[in-house]
Parts: C-alpha cells; sequence; structure tokens
C-alpha cells in the first residue's frame, strides 16, 4: 500500500493574512476622516492589510463610481452622483505629507459623464502633490480620457513623474 504524496508548504511570500475589516487601523481612520478612496478598498484587493500595515495605499480620485462596466473590476459602476470634489486635491496632498509618503501613487475612477474625463481634477491632484511633497515620486495610472491627447497633455503639465495608462480600458 503507497502513502499520500507528501503535501509541500506553501512559500512564505504566497501566505497573506485576510484583510482587516473596513475601521480597522490608523490609515483605515485617516482615510475616512479625509473622505478618500484607495482602490485597495474599492476593488477589495487582497494585498490591502499589507499595504496598510506599512502605511501604503494607492489613492482613487473623482469618487468611488466608474462610468465603465468592466468585467474584472470590483469597484462600483453607474452614474456618479457628485462633480468632481474641488477639495479633494488638498485633503489627498495633506494626507499623503501627513503619512510621509516619499511615493504617491494615483489612480481613479472613469469619468466618462465629465467633458474632460477629469483630466482638470488630475492635475490640480498633481499640483496640489508636488506643492506639499516636492522631494515625493508622483506616479499617477490614469484613465484612458477616451484618447483624446489635450487630456493626456493637461495631467503630463501637471508634471507627473510617473505616468501609467490603464491599459485595461483600451478596447481590442
Amino acid at each position: 500500500m503507497q502513502s499520500a504524496p507528501k503535501q509541500r508548504r506553501l512559500p512564505p511570500w504566497l501566505k497573506r493574512p485576510l484583510p482587516r475589516s473596513k475601521g480597522q487601523g490608523p490609515l483605515d481612520a485617516l482615510l475616512d476622516e479625509q473622505r478618500l478612496h484607495t482602490v485597495c478598498e474599492e476593488a477589495n484587493c487582497p494585498n490591502k492589510a499589507q499595504c496598510f500595515a506599512h502605511g501604503t495605499a494607492t489613492f482613487m480620485i473623482l469618487g468611488d463610481v466608474c462610468t465603465r462596466r468592466c468585467q474584472f473590476c470590483s469597484v462600483k459602476s453607474g452614474r456618479p452622483p457628485n462633480p468632481p470634489d474641488p477639495d479633494e486635491p488638498q485633503r489627498l496632498a495633506d494626507t499623503a505629507a501627513a503619512m510621509k509618503l516619499e511615493h504617491v501613487v494615483v489612480t481613479s475612477v472613469d469619468r466618462d459623464d465629465l467633458a474632460d474625463g477629469g483630466s482638470e481634477h488630475w492635475a490640480a491632484v498633481v499640483r496640489a502633490l508636488n506643492a506639499a511633497l516636492p522631494d515625493a515620486t508622483i506616479e499617477v495610472l490614469t484613465p484612458d480620457f477616451q484618447g483624446r491627447k489635450e487630456q493626456i497633455n493637461a495631467v503630463m503639465d501637471a508634471r507627473p513623474r510617473i505616468f501609467n495608462h490603464n491599459i485595461e480600458t483600451v478596447p481590442s
């Protein structure tokens, strides 16, 4: 009679703690107080607990409702109930400064309901971050702005250090 094969142990980097419930931890409290969203929270990222434990997060601007319905995404979709919050750029910059971030990552929901796709709001966020954290690296992960170069240029003129494009939104 043969014995069952010995199970291999999972490597330590593959073992992740379960995400904590919203409302636990100082970063959750700070984000709630500042009324900021993270893609970590909105997209149910399995790495949220690890990132939040290290004081990092990917900020998500322009609300928490996306105008697109990508099958792979957990972010709420529909018609956003509010225009962009004009205070969000400064609140985000103040929060990033309070966290003493050296590298700030910003993404957003798609806002096809806005004439400029949210590009002016994006630019305001980058300018606020550059002013609050002049030595930090500002990385943006923008929507496709429906291919409108003037909207991409508006974000680039604000001078993010790293510009990434969300390729999942590009039609095949």
